[in-house]
């Protein structure tokens, strides 16, 4: 199924915060931001198993319980299986160390076979107190977190997971699949692929504002030309589009602090929001079906919504444009 026809409307909510990322979050402000996303109208929720090593599935889990289960579309992922052992160590994360060191203590394998892919819906299932998932996306094969492993652990994935998830998809037990990362080159060889074919894709950090150039390249033609859709992620670039330090889960450069600034005040000059431009920059793609940024406060979510209805005159865009800010080949928002 694709994607534009699976998934309601064009703003989701992305649960990565709620595992604790980047600081502790009590468990009732967590609930009440899952609640703030119901009530707003989101019926597209992403998680994984890595958020806080089950902690975010267990938190959205526990409020989507109390929801009609045919009223919302829910994906998880599969490649980290969460084990009942508690961390003696610090975990290896590659650039991303330290992610989630407030979430739940558990031990994390890093695994992408058949056997692991199985595992991990099961216990997803449990965390998440339901009986289906509609998406499920093979998480981070890619090289910010396998380095030079990276190609070997796509093709466990492709022998393992792709192939699970092919049949759950063709026995109607799930109704789409793709790969959830954080770099371009794992989804363009997984479309490359005669078979298993992917639904979809999650691409997290690499079609935003400051960060898109390398996605125009390859990728986002030939999903156009296969006809497969885009969810995007991490639209804020960690949240240093909205306020925050973060970029690529880490303190931003300066050079990017400096780019930020440069586009606040362009945005400020036409009397626009930040957050609008980001999230309708990255909707404004043909491959992008939606768009789903974390929150942890449920006041951010309110903040989400507007910011997609939000009017930016398209003068704005012609002057970011003219600027130099985004990509020559970036479609904006009416053709701008």
């Amino acid at each position: 199924m694709s994607l534009t026809d699976l998934i309601p409307g064009r703003l989701g909510f992305g649960t990565a915060p709620l595992g604790n990322m980047f600081r502790a979050i009590p468990d009732d402000e967590a609930r009440a931001t899952v609640e703030a996303a119901w009530d707003h109208g989101i019926r597209f929720y992403d998680s994984a198993p890595f958020y806080g090593a089950g902690l975010a599935e267990q938190r959205l889990g526990e409020v989507l319980a109390g929801k009609p289960r045919d009223s919302y579309v829910l994906s998880t992922k599969v490649g980290r299986v969460i084990l009942d052992e508690h961390e003696t160590s610090a975990r290896d994360l590659g650039e991303k160390g330290g992610l989630f060191e407030h979430g739940n203590p558990n031990k994390i394998v890093h695994e992408w076979t058949a056997e692991a892919t199985e595992r991990s819906i099961e216990d997803s299932l449990k965390r998440l107190r339901t009986d289906r998932l509609d998406i499920v996306w093979v998480h981070d094969i890619a090289q910010d977190f396998l380095g030079d492993l990276w190609l070997q652990k796509f093709e466990e994935a492709r022998t393992g997971a792709f192939r699970v998830l092919s049949r759950l998809r063709d026995e109607g037990v799930i109704k789409a699949w793709g790969l959830g990362v954080n770099r371009t080159e794992p989804i363009e060889l997984a479309l490359a692929l005669d078979e298993p074919r992917p639904d979809g894709f999650l691409l997290a950090g690499r079609y935003t504002l400051l960060d898109h150039g390398h996605a125009l390249q390859r990728l986002l033609p030939l999903a156009q030309e296969q006809g497969v859709g885009m969810v995007v992620g991490g639209p804020y670039s960690s949240g240093v589009l909205a306020g925050g330090t973060h970029f690529e889960y880490q303190q931003a450069p300066a050079e990017i602090i400096e780019r930020v600034g440069r586009l606040k005040d362009l945005a400020a000059q036409h009397g626009v929001g930040i957050k609008a431009a980001a999230l309708q920059f990255s909707l404004a793609h043909p491959a992008a079906v939606a768009v789903i940024p974390g929150a942890t406060r449920p006041s951010r979510i309110a903040e989400d919504t507007a910011a997609l209805d939000e009017h930016i005159p398209a003068a704005f865009w012609a002057d970011l444009r003219a600027a130099g800010l985004v990509s020559p080949a970036a479609p904006l928002p009416h053709g701008a």
